[in-house]
């Protein structure tokens, strides 16, 4: 009964071997393509990073070259003949470029650096918009108009918006600009009183109000900018 139970099991597994090197025979190729796709997509990867890793150390050497020069004007036409393929970089290299406009008094040349980056199709974070918009409108100053610059600063300020409390500042001092100076202290009193304002905007338009002849609203209990 022994031998014949080890009989069976042993005709068992050859059974089971044979329908085994049957199935890798017929679905073996099925396997071999999977580790070639594997191996290939792990491959493309390692080439994909490694090409990124490449086009971001030349965007940097790029823009370092481009700031290299100690003058000015030199920086600023090697910024402006800067293209990189990254987006970040280029970013960067944009605000770099209209730092050094503004270095040397190109307020109009620094401001359409900064809306070409607010309104680019480039890839970048939203906050990078907001900040070109943002810093184009102080760079224009008074060589665009008051009603232009009011706009763009109000759709800074939208409530929720990242620089909203920067922006409501910059429109409490464009109402000053235009000579309301009671409508700005209130702009300024709402700004201190907001519960997001940080501690040194609340300061300033705290220092601004008592330049102005007011008396900055109480906060917690206490007056701002005492």
């Amino acid at each position: 009964m022994s031998n014949t139970d080890s009989f069976i099991e042993e005709v068992t597994e050859e059974v089971r071997r044979d329908r085994l090197f049957g199935l890798m025979r017929r679905y073996g190729w099925i396997a071999v393509l999977l580790v070639i796709a594997i191996v290939g997509a792990a491959a493309a990867n390692e080439v994909r990073k490694g090409n990124a890793r490449d086009a971001a150390q030349d965007s940097g050497d790029a823009i370092i070259n481009a700031v290299s020069s100690s003058d000015t004007e030199a920086r600023v036409a090697a910024l402006a003949d800067l293209k990189t393929e990254s987006p970040d970089a280029q970013v960067v290299s944009d605000m770099l470029l209209a730092a050094h406009q503004l270095e040397l008094g190109a307020g109009t040349d620094a401001s359409e650096t900064l809306e070409g980056i607010a309104t680019s199709g480039l890839d970048m974070p939203e906050i990078y918009r907001q900040i070109a918009a943002f810093k184009a409108v102080l760079a224009e100053g008074k060589d665009t108009p008051a009603a232009e610059r009011r706009l763009a600063l109000e759709s800074l300020a939208t409530p929720g918006a990242p620089l909203a409390l920067l922006a409501r500042e910059q429109l409490a001092l464009l109402t000053l600009e235009e000579g309301d100076a009671e409508g700005a202290i209130t702009q300024l009193q709402d700004l201190i009183q907001d519960a997001a304002v940080t501690a040194g905007l609340r300061n300033r338009a705290a220092q601004l109000i008592v330049a102005l002849g007011g008396t900055p609203a109480e906060t917690n209990g206490l007056v701002v900018g005492q």
